[in-house]
């Protein structure tokens, strides 16, 4: 059973007109969260680069390793992903993301915290062409996070979830602006890059989940460790991968190794390296016209057959079909 959590009320957009209906039910409507101009002089300024910069893909990627803007102009597909340690500020509309049996929606004013390599499904569930979605991503540097943290002290907690939803803190909204107002200014980029980039991951780590973000940058710790596997894992995925040479990649013993693998990501390490692949191949059809049996073996199957039944299992539809939707 997937367990839906919805974000408690952070700051936000302008109020919404009171004149809005009452539910049949009597229910009453939440209190409209207060405006806040910090956080709408952030969605004016991701709004203005998402529709100056966004491919057709809705994402508009910048010259700052990590960081971009996100634009849609109607609810989305499902999409399946492998998401590398973010945060992703929302600044107009909203969004489900799922994560094992949880899933989390959140709209404007929140923030989608991530701190581990893990598999998600999500979705934008609120956008239209007069109200498109917007927000702004950044990847976290685990090497950013690593000298901060030698410098803050205080250790991680022993909290394990590597997804949270919360309200995005004014600190944070204020050193995102003036990360993505240094794209406008290109004598100024190069020399403050490191700097803003260093405030934004400050800021993360001051707030209410920075003992989670810690994690990332802890000397030594298991979700450093994990990390380094991971990383073998999505550049080697169409390899056959033992875990004995995973586990030496991370330190671990091989039995340490899939326990600690399988509780910061949710899955084996096999299971994660099929994700890596059947995502992979996913796109190869979509985005290249690659044929079903191509993918597959472009992603390391060897049966085809194999990869039709876990691509169903995964998608919810076979690989031929959408090798044929991609064509139409």
């Amino acid at each position: 059973m997937v367990h839906s959590v919805r974000a408690p009320p952070g700051p936000g957009l302008p109020e919404p007109p009171l004149d809005l209906p009452i539910p049949a039910n009597g229910a009453c409507t939440p209190p409209p969260r207060r405006y806040d101009p910090r956080m709408s002089t952030l969605l004016e300024a991701v709004r203005h680069y998402a529709d100056t910069h966004a491919g057709a893909d809705g994402l508009a990627a910048s010259s700052i390793p990590g960081l971009m803007a996100v634009r849609a102009l109607a609810p989305s597909a499902l999409m399946h992903d492998v998401q590398r340690p973010l945060v992703c500020l929302v600044q107009q509309g909203g969004k489900r993301v799922t994560f094992g049996t949880r899933a989390f929606e959140f709209t404007a004013g929140h923030s989608l915290l991530i701190t581990a390599d893990v598999p998600t499904v999500s979705q934008i569930t609120s956008a239209s062409a007069a109200a498109p979605y917007y927000s702004l991503v950044l990847e976290l540097d685990p090497a950013v996070i690593a000298d901060l943290v030698a410098q803050m002290g205080a250790p991680p907690d022993d909290d394990p979830r590597p997804v949270r939803v919360h309200p995005t803190e004014r600190e944070v909204a204020d050193a995102a602006l003036r990360l993505l107002q240094l794209l406008e200014q290109p004598d100024a980029l190069p020399v403050l890059q490191a700097q803003r980039v260093r405030e934004l991951h400050y800021w993360l780590l001051a707030g209410r989940h920075g003992h989670a973000i810690r994690r990332l940058g802890w000397p030594d710790g298991h979700v450093q460790r994990i990390a380094r596997a991971v990383k073998r894992l999505r550049r080697e995925f169409t390899r056959p991968l033992p875990v004995d040479a995973l586990a030496s990649e991370a330190g671990m013993s091989a039995s340490a190794f899939h326990r600690h693998f399988k509780a910061i990501t949710s899955l084996s390490p096999l299971q994660f390296q099929k994700h890596l692949r059947l995502i992979e191949a996913r796109r190869l059809m979509q985005s290249q016209g690659l044929a079903a049996s191509s993918a597959a073996y472009a992603v390391g199957y060897e049966s085809v057959p194999q990869f039709t039944r876990e691509y169903g299992r995964m998608f919810g539809r076979t690989p031929a079909a959408d090798a044929r939707a991609a064509i139409a």
